[in-house]
């Protein structure tokens, strides 16, 4: 996993709260929910949980995540059940994100993820 670095004050930084995440390889899309707290994630979608870290300079967001299977259904975008993430994206909004990465498990398929801010 990525290590976090640590992220300066911006007013454009992501704030602490839940995200919904549309998602996409070239095997398939999904959506789901995340929470960022204070430089660590969790979430989840039908199917998978996810859990790891990030870091927002205000501008740039790196994430890592690790996913695990839940509850059997629908395959994974990645094809595999478990599975290792690194991202990176912009955030100058502080409320939308889009990043691209790949896992670990499948380095040839481009993940495309879009986060945006869920109203308290």
């Amino acid at each position: 996993m990525l290590e976090a670095f640590r992220p300066g004050i911006d007013a454009a930084m992501l704030k602490n709260g839940k995200y919904s995440s549309w998602f996409k390889t070239p095997l398939g899309e999904g959506t789901g929910v995340v929470t960022l707290c204070n430089g660590k994630m969790s979430g989840g979608d039908i199917a998978l949980s996810y859990e790891g870290s990030y870091a927002d300079d205000g501008e740039h967001l790196t994430a890592s995540f690790r996913a695990w299977r839940h509850t059997e259904g629908v395959p994974s975008v990645f094809g595999v059940d478990n599975f290792d993430v690194s991202l990176s994206g912009k955030s100058p909004s502080g409320k939308v994100v889009s990043c691209t990465g790949f896992a670990r498990q499948a380095p040839d398929l481009r993940f495309d993820v879009t986060l945006v801010r869920m109203d308290d």
